[in-house]
């Protein structure tokens, strides 16, 4: 990959146009477009539109800036990782979780781990399951937290919980009534749901395919956040782990257990290459902390590495 190319995409990106690209980077304008060209051709891909004497970028191109951000903020970083290194002082620890548990178990686990290691410079992230594959490959984060096992042959993983998928709803909802909630109890209801094909999705739609429930009424959101706060308003109701929920104020929603249970995995996310690393043993370790804290018979179960219990 040609880093000017890089760099000359996200001048024009910046800019709006090749003149001004050029004038940011030093370069003449048939300079910053061969290398737009040469970067367009390495990458099969086309990046910009030109709309008014100016070039907007693609929808390629949007999905591509994302990353390319990424790979620019970290070559940016070498000088000082440099300085760092032949100062002997190079503490960094990058990490990204997934949304549905950033609030609930990895921001006060974070929060602990930045007290006890002061010195630590600490990157966290919040990406989806979708980008899994970009993020383990491009080795852009010591661990990651979320669903697992993991599919993906460069990644490991290792389990940390499991949690009951449960009916959120607010707290006035008449099934507060219920001890429990059959997947026909929803047929009827308005249910926020993720978009077809994310992994919560797929985990809902395969329990009301196995119980021939059509719902007929939905909202779509690509946020598990989002999904809940529509049902702290009223929207309607949400299916979701305990896990997940805990950040939520239980003044205003409640859960109800799904009859039959249905289970998630959480847990942290290596890539196989990677070497042992304290840091990222010492977050693991109050990660795990702050499940076993939260720990519910029926609902969130801490588990060892091998999918084994860790309370009764």
């Amino acid at each position: 990959m040609n880093i000017k190319a890089l760099q000359a995409f996200n001048a024009v990106v910046q800019e709006g146009t090749v003149s001004s690209a050029a004038k940011l980077l030093n370069l003449s304008q048939p300079a910053v477009s061969r290398l737009i060209a040469v970067l367009e051709a390495e990458l099969r891909l086309t990046l910009f539109k030109r709309e008014r004497q100016r070039l907007h970028l693609t929808d390629e191109g949007v999905a591509f800036d994302r990353e390319a951000r990424r790979i620019l903020a970290g070559l940016q970083e070498i000088p000082r990782i440099a300085d760092e290194i032949r100062a002997h002082r190079l503490k960094h620890l990058r990490v990204v979780t997934m949304p549905r548990a950033a609030l609930s178990i990895m921001a006060p686990a974070m929060a602990r781990f930045t007290k006890k290691h002061p010195s630590v410079k600490v990157s966290l992230d919040i990406r989806s399951h979708r980008d899994i594959e970009s993020w383990i490959n491009g080795r852009e984060y010591d661990l990651g937290f979320g669903n697992v096992p993991i599919a993906h042959r460069a990644a490991t993983s290792t389990p940390l919980a499991r949690a009951a998928l449960e009916v959120l709803m607010p707290t006035d909802h008449p099934f507060c009534k219920k001890e429990v909630i059959a997947p026909e109890d929803l047929r009827c209801e308005t249910l926020i749901q993720q978009f077809p094909g994310m992994l919560l999705r797929k985990q809902t739609d395969a329990l009301f395919e196995a119980h021939e429930v059509k719902i007929e009424q939905e909202i779509l959101t690509g946020s598990s956040q989002m999904a809940q706060h529509l049902v702290a308003n009223g929207a309607g109701l949400t299916i979701i782990d305990r896990l997940s929920m805990l950040a939520m104020d239980d003044r205003r929603v409640t859960t109800r257990p799904l009859n039959p249970t249905r289970w998630v995995a959480f847990g942290v996310i290596r890539h196989r290459s990677d070497d042992p690393d304290p840091l990222v043993e010492a977050l693991t370790s109050l990660l795990r902390d702050e499940i076993e804290t939260r720990a519910a018979e029926g609902s969130i179960i801490p588990v060892g590495p091998g999918g084994e219990r860790l309370v009764d």
